[in-house]
């Protein structure tokens, strides 16, 4: 019989979990998978979200293990712990855009309210905790602060309710079925991924029964962030985190 001993994790940037695969016909070398489980977590956090499983099989190879044992289909192999962690870091920061797809799936939005909550989620996590909420530069343009990833996905919906899945790559993310990850799975699994959702559920428990034109006026207020980035009159106007952190506070009804 061969042994596996077998280290999976999610990598939502090819939405498939991917393995390490650990097998001999004598015995497993348990200090040698310690050693990579620590190097793991060393690369990608102490709570790195990975399992382990063993598994006896009659012959060696991981068609043998599939054959097996159904859970371990759609599941890519990877030859290195190297290869292992940089799929799982690519994971570790968030775009506005998956910001945007999860509070899609708490309630539909227009895209003028879906932009206003995007940026009260980053501003109100940026206050709390000195740490970005995701990677992308934030904008003022003529209505209010605008994250380029969510504008140019949802641009064209215009002022009509967008819900969830919003289009067929939107549906492919909420298909368990298809191996796609849930988005708060996603958000999860990014660099303090509890303490993100925590603050995104009470920032939308805070900000998410006001209508688009109600956070319109919030984010218009004198002294807002908007505000002190010039209002949109000129093209690509940034909103710093510094600015954010100063003027947030300002922001509220």
């Amino acid at each position: 019989m061969v042994k596996h001993y077998i280290i999976i994790a999610s990598a939502y940037s090819i939405g498939k979990r991917i393995a390490l695969d650990y097998y001999s016909d004598d015995i497993l070398s348990m200090e040698i998978i310690q050693k990579d489980i620590d190097y793991i977590m060393d690369k990608c956090g102490k709570d790195v979200p990975i399992s382990s499983h063993f598994i006896q099989v009659e012959k060696k190879g991981w068609d043998a293990v599939r054959k097996k044992d159904k859970f371990f289909d759609g599941i890519e192999l990877v030859e290195t712990k190297e290869k292992f962690v940089k799929l799982i870091l690519v994971d570790q920061k968030l775009k506005g855009i998956d910001i945007a797809k999860y509070i899609l799936t708490k309630q539909p939005c227009t895209h003028l309210k879906l932009e206003k909550l995007v940026y009260m989620c980053y501003a109100d996590y940026l206050c709390k905790e000195d740490s970005k909420l995701f990677e992308d530069t934030i904008y003022a343009y003529r209505l209010g602060p605008v994250i380029k990833t969510v504008y140019e996905k949802y641009k064209k919906k215009g002022s009509f309710l967008i819900d969830v899945p919003a289009d067929e790559d939107d549906k492919k993310m909420y298909d368990e079925q298809e191996e796609k990850m849930p988005i708060k799975s996603r958000i999860l699994a990014s660099k303090d991924g509890l303490k993100k959702i925590i603050s995104i559920d009470q920032t939308l428990d805070k900000f998410g029964d006001y209508t688009a034109p109600q956070l319109v006026d919030i984010t218009h207020k004198k002294n807002s962030t908007w505000d002190k980035a010039g209002r949109g009159e000129t093209k690509d106007q940034i909103i710093s985190d510094e600015m954010i952190k100063k003027y947030h506070k300002y922001e509220k009804m």
